[in-house]
């Protein structure tokens, strides 16, 4: 690919080659042709163009396309294209296949002791010493008189091994259903995104990857540019070309200047119409894109010669790449264009600061490294222990001496230890929180689907749970964005609704209706409405949609006008942006004058205007002291109505005199005041409701908003953002400025303190205002805890705010792509409401994640306690590793599925935040994990030292080797799991409440798990024989395990009673990695201790971190090049593969 991107350059064409040559499927130019145009830039391009073409027309001619027409919408012509210039998208990298997963499951560390002892057990057991020296060997092989007995001894070795491969399974089915949710949820993503192309003269709105190379498409602000084009003819364009070319100034575009646009480009400013020169791999970022999936492979190779540091720390940050970022392929294919600037970031890599982990992801490390720790610890002394007890009485006591025949029997013995140590590892190891947090995030981002909710970074999910300010657009996500003109100053007239045409006099009502049918996007339409009885449909900026109404209402129509001068016909267009505020258009008369339309928000334009139409149509000077006078009696009326105020207004140059069109200020100056019209735009009705709800939540809710002080104002009371009698702020983003910087202009954090807390409505604000709000609320140190906001935003300027904010929200219908791609979650209905479901389901995950936790820790602190005491004790487990595994199996991952599935209930908005430092294991779960724990211990060591006498049957304690399973050690492990099972529903409830029960049938999953392990269990005590380590039990024996199981309900309503106030000595677990206390060495320190503890931990746990990250990036996709910049992900890499090379 790269060879034939160098090759083509080199075709030049020479300037008597005008004629057309038929090419490939008779279109005038080859893909290299194309390919070595785009890049060419500037002066040179035009002149390749000039020398190759003639002109844009000539290069369209050649395409078969027409400029104003486009293509025509005829299937075989477009696969026919498709076939020669090729598709726009990039071909995915494979999926890793399920043996891939497989494999990568077998590489746990644990499991790999588990294999080798397994084998080494199995191996042993073949081996029978000779029988007349058994008897020096002392009672070590005391229950091998049965033969058939000693036989069975290779059965525990091949159910250890059968329950290894039954992990595997069940981890490599997670992982894999896992990245299948995730292509799913990435492909739906790209359907999302849409491109409007003209075929047959019709606008029309097709996915980007329906595109083809000869399509015109039409470019606006704020696109993502899909494929690499020439331009026809724009308007004002500018784009931002930082993504490829790593310059950060807009560059401007023209066609007779730099008519070039590249794909995943931004438009910042204007628009224009293309012709589509390369899609796909072809395009400036496909070749970008193939180059580095081949450079990530090469680099892969040379990583494994050399080892130095430096090289390591390289090839891990490629690895991330290739893995974390291996779906970014396919993902979004044109619109990651972070390729050029990949050199920029590996020189800044040095000093890029290492981006934080999710809250949740930061605890989980850290209390997962403590548990692992703890684990290692008890496992260590259990196997330490068992040892000396086994050779001291063996040797001292009983005096007996090692014989060489003896040897395979003794190592027999240890490795029987061995294999208790590691199990009681494997099951103080919680490998199941890895896999709780995937499945409740993969859950709840597929559910908010259904709440119109795209997630697209999955950590943002569980962040906004913790949300405590969310800082919301009003149009659209407060309002309904279907805006109405409802009343009108015309003519010195205030209407308070739609005048009659006839009252208005015709030069007024003509200069009108060509003002507003002008002066707007012409992609901006009122189409009838689909069904009958429906409301017309409005396409395009929603403002210019209420002013085209108004024209329809005043019985006239912009068809027509639009028709008599086309947009080609415009002479120079000042398209609208959040600095000047307002669009002008200048055409040019029939008498070789220039007129000039202007339209604004009116505090703006009335300034400028000199001018205005008096009842007759005639002009009438317009003094400042006359515009105060407007603004008191018609401006602010209107706005605290809560209406939105615009001006329209003209301005005529004589044809002699042509001024300089670049200099805006003095040409959109001197103008002629039209009209003011007020626009309404209701506020959503289930608006107020939610942000009740939020409030309640303790969340903050600050509408941040370009309209003037008092429509927002008016708006936010309607919403019940402020309520009268209350201490808030309102200020506009002068007044905003002014508060929070000094007297050099530079924005204090002290200030802004101040300013924040009260803050609730801030108008009049531009992009710079709202990432300094938010900015502000997030480095404020001024609360208990640091404040995690949410924000919403839909235009291109908002990306830095969407950025900063702990969670970006990016509106679905009306965001511009590259607030999309800014944007954590992108509302798909643009509603506020899915907002609070957002903090609905972020809730949910915490919560699913602390019920796992109690429950599991419960388990945890049983199972190794157990192990550890009846090994010292008895020198053997009470419960067997095969037995331990399928505990591990229960708690881990079908709890993990069970808890981690709970749906939210509207009870979850009833709390405050918890915050960033809250611990992840509360009082009441400690008292809960450590309670429930008392009961299980109480009862398994009175079953362990006087179960045989309470039964009537024979003790299972001091069982020789091999000897047959008893129905003792049997009772022991049927009543753990019993209590297991009712402890799971226990789990349910974390903050104390009494019915466990509430919502059980909501949770079908929930249900299912508990039955279908309860019959498993039936099934392995009854049938499970030797390689479970069980006797079948008699219905009584049944009967008394299920009594003490359910007395683990009865227990749970008597924790419950106990006041977790009066528990003082009880500590929380699992904080926050309190980061806003510690300095920045601390900070630095504390780094270095995770990733050392990172190490020491074993490599399934290192791994699962990893998972995380591998989970969080493959839903961040779109920009998979971060990951360069970041360095979370290569740490662990590396930290990984430093493990696993030690190992």
């Amino acid at each position: 690919m790269g060879d034939m991107a160098n090759s083509s350059i080199e075709f030049h064409p020479k300037p008597q080659q005008q004629r057309e040559v038929p090419h490939v499927g008779g279109f005038g130019c080859t893909l290299a042709e194309l390919r070595s145009l785009m890049e060419l830039r500037g002066a040179e391009a035009l002149q390749k163009i000039q020398e190759a073409y003639g002109d844009v027309s000539g290069l369209c001619r050649r395409l078969k396309t027409s400029p104003t027409e486009g293509l025509a919408d005829n299937t075989n012509d477009l696969e026919k294209r498709r076939q020669i210039y090729g598709q726009n998208f990039i071909p995915p990298k494979q999926p890793k296949t399920f043996l891939q997963l497989v494999w990568e499951a077998l590489q746990d560390v644990t499991l790999i002791i588990l294999e080798v002892a397994a084998i080494v057990s199995l191996g042993l057991s073949f081996y029978a010493p000779p029988g007349e020296e058994s008897e020096a060997c002392g009672n070590v092989s005391g229950g091998a008189e049965d033969e058939g007995e000693a036989e069975a001894g290779w059965i525990e070795g091949a159910a250890i091994l059968l329950s290894v491969i039954c992990v595997v399974l069940v981890t490599a089915f997670n992982d894999w259903s896992k990245e299948k949710q995730f292509r799913g949820l990435q492909s739906r993503i790209e359907q999302e995104q849409k491109f409007t192309v003209i075929r047959n003269g019709q606008l029309l709105q097709v996915p980007v990857a329906a595109l083809v190379v000869g399509d015109i498409a039409q470019v606006k602000y704020g696109d993502l540019l899909p494929a690499d084009g020439v331009l026809i003819q724009g308007n004002d364009l500018k784009i931002d070309e930082s993504s490829l070319t790593g310059e950060s100034d807009h560059v401007r575009k023209s066609a007779d200047k730099d008519p070039m646009l590249l794909s995943g480009t931004h438009v910042m400013e204007g628009s224009g119409r293309m012709v589509v020169t390369a899609v796909g791999v072809n395009s400036q970022t496909g070749i970008i894109f193939t180059l580095l999936g081949a450079g990530g492979e090469e680099e892969e190779k040379k990583d494994k010669k050399g080892k130095q540091q430096d090289g390591a720390m390289d090839s891990s940050q490629t690895r991330a790449k290739k893995q974390d970022g291996a779906v970014a392929m396919e993902m979004q294919p044109l619109k990651s264009a972070e390729g050029g600037e990949m050199e920029e970031r590996e020189k800044k890599k040095t000093n890029v600061p290492k981006k934080e982990k999710s809250v949740l992801q930061g605890k989980l490390t850290k209390l997962a490294v403590q548990i692992g720790k703890a684990g290692l610890v008890m496992s260590a002394i259990t196997v330490i222990i068992l040892v000396l007890y086994f050779v001291i009485e063996t040797f001292v006591v009983d005096g007996r001496v090692w014989l060489a025949e003896c040897t395979p029997v003794y190592v027999q013995y240890f490795v029987k230890f061995f294999i208790i140590g590691v199990t009681v590892l494997v099951v103080a190891v919680p490998e199941g929180l890895p896999l709780a947090v995937t499945i409740s995030l993969a859950y709840s981002v597929k559910k908010m689907m259904k709440d119109n909710n795209l997630v697209r970074h999955l950590d943002a999910c569980e962040t906004m749970g913790n949300a405590t300010a969310i800082c919301s657009d009003k149009t659209g996500t407060l309002t309904t964005n279907r805006m109405t003109v409802v009343q009108s100053y015309l003519g010195d007239t205030h209407y308070k609704e739609i005048p009659a045409p006839s009252a208005l006099t015709p030069k007024i009502l003509d200069l009108l209706v060509h003002a507003i049918s002008i002066n707007s996007a012409y992609t901006t339409k009122i189409l009838p409405p689909e069904k009958e009885g429906a409301l017309p449909r409005q396409v395009g900026n929603k403002t210019e949609c209420a002013l085209l109404g108004f024209v329809l209402d005043l019985k006239r129509d912009f068809q027509p006008v639009r028709e008599q001068i086309p947009e080609d016909k415009l002479y120079k267009v000042y398209t609208f942006n959040s600095v000047r505020k307002s669009m002008s258009t200048v055409i040019c008369m029939p008498d070789g004058s220039f007129r000039l339309f202007s339209k604004g928000a009116s505090e703006i334009l009335l300034k400028k205007c000199t001018n205005i139409l008096n009842s007759n149509g005639e002009l009438r000077g317009f003094r400042p002291r006359d515009r105060d006078d407007m603004v008191k009696k018609i401006i602010e009326p209107m706005a605290c109505d809560g209406l939105r105020t615009i001006c329209i207004a003209y301005r005529d140059f004589p044809a002699n005199q042509e001024p300089d069109w670049d200099n805006e200020n003095d040409v959109v100056g001197d103008l002629t005041c039209i009209a003011v019209v007020g626009i309404e735009d209701p506020v959503r009705p289930e608006v107020p409701e939610a942000i009740r709800k939020c409030q309640r939540a303790g969340i903050t809710v600050r509408m941040v908003t370009g309209d003037n002080i008092n429509t927002a104002r008016a708006i936010a009371a309607k919403c019940g953002i402020i309520h009268p009698g209350e201490d808030f702020l309102c200020l506009e983003g002068k007044e905003f400025n002014r508060r929070i910087r000094n007297e050099k202009g530079e924005i204090e954090q002290e200030r802004l303190d101040k300013v924040w807390p009260k803050l609730r409505v801030l108008a009049r604000s531009s992009p710079t205002d709202k990432h300094t709000l938010v900015k502000g609320i997030i480095d404020s140190t001024t609360g208990e805890q640091r404040q995690v906001v949410a924000v919403t935003g839909d235009g291109t300027n908002d990306g830095p705010a969407l950025k900063k904010a702990d969670v970006g929200f990016a509106m679905g219908i009306a965001g511009t792509d590259v607030a999309k791609e800014a944007s954590d979650i992108i509302l798909t209905d643009d509603n506020f409401t899915s907002i609070v479901k957002a903090v609905m389901w972020g809730r949910n995950v915490y919560d699913s994640i602390s019920k796992f936790l109690q429950f599991q820790l419960t388990v945890n602190v049983v199972a190794v306690i157990v192990a550890f005491t009846g090994a010292c004790i008895t020198q053997d487990s009470p419960l067997k590793a095969v037995q331990m595994l399928w505990v591990n199996l229960i708690m881990d991952t079908f709890a993990s599925l069970a808890l981690a599935t709970e749906p939210p209930t509207e009870s979850l908005l009833l709390r405050k935040p918890y915050g960033r430092d809250k611990p992840l294991i509360s009082r009441t779960m400690m008292k809960n994990i450590l309670g429930h724990a008392v009961y299980q211990l109480t009862i398994i060591f009175t079953l362990l030292f006087v179960g045989e006498l309470f039964f009537d049957i024979d003790s299972g304690r001091n069982a020789p080797l091999h000897s047959p399973p008893s129905e003792h050690y049997t009772i022991i492990f049927n009543t753990f799991v019993m209590m297991q099972l009712f402890n799971e529903i226990n789990a349910r409830k974390i903050h104390g409440e009494r019915n466990v029960f509430d919502g059980i049938f909501s949770n079908p999953i929930f249900c299912t798990i508990v039955l279908g392990t309860f019959g498993i269990q039936i099934v392995i005590v009854q049938f499970g024989g030797k390689p479970f380590s069980c006797s079948p039990l008699s219905t009584e024996q049944w009967l008394w395990c299920l009594f003490v199981g359910v007395g683990e309900l009865v227990w749970g309503q008597v924790i419950a009673t106990i006041p977790t106030s009066q528990l003082k000595c009880l500590k929380e677990a699992g904080h926050g990695p309190g980061k806003d206390e510690m300095t920045d060495e601390e900070l630095a320190e504390g780094e270095e201790e995770i990733d050392h503890a990172e190490r020491e931990l074993r490599r399934g746990q290192i791994l699962w971190f990893r998972g995380l990250n591998r989970i969080q990036t493959q839903a961040t996709a779109p920009r998979f090049l971060d990951l360069v910049n970041h360095k979370i992900a290569p740490r662990i890499s590396e930290a990984c593969t430093t493990f696993s090379v030690t190992k």
